[in-house]
């Protein structure tokens, strides 16, 4: 999964035709010659090249192998809802750094965080739950959603 990115749309400059259009192209296929999608969008390619190091470099966008985790070895899935007594920033820095954690977000609703976890098996989970989550002083609830079947995960959204 995706490394720990903050945004802050606020700060952010909207990104021009063709910056979209090349995020689109990679969305499609990550693996998309440069001199292809340059050809797509209208630019060289040294200047696709160019574009996509710097929607990288900015954390625009990230360039990687979407996985199957029960091919690979990893039979567990789960969402877990966290309450935190505090702030929840540094409960969800803290998490963001733990292997098996692949996505955090801060919400708002029933639950201040949402995890979702890859472990190898139900005794990896457990582990991960109460060694490393639970743990953790600031947490005061935890709610395990465990993933019985994974029927649609895409990544294609576009740019809008």
């Amino acid at each position: 999964m995706p490394q720990t990115t903050e945004t802050a749309p606020s700060r952010r400059q909207p990104l021009d035709a063709a910056s979209k259009a090349i995020i689109e192209q990679l969305q499609e296929d990550g693996r998309r010659p440069y001199a292809e999608i340059a050809k797509a969008v209208g630019l060289s390619e040294a200047a696709t090249r160019q574009r996509v190091q710097k929607l990288v470099d900015q954390g625009v966008m990230q360039i990687v192998a979407v996985t199957d985790p029960l091919q690979l070895g990893f039979a567990r899935q789960a969402m877990i809802g966290i309450r935190i007594a505090g702030d929840t920033r540094g409960i969800a820095a803290q998490l963001s750094t733990l292997p098996g954690i692949s996505y955090v977000v801060s919400t708002a609703g029933s639950f201040d965080l949402l995890v979702e976890v890859v472990c190898e098996n139900d005794d990896d989970l457990m582990d991960l739950l109460n060694e490393q989550i639970r743990a953790l002083p600031e947490v005061v609830t935890t709610e395990t959603f465990v993933y019985l079947k994974l029927h649609r995960q895409l990544y294609n959204w576009g740019t809008r």
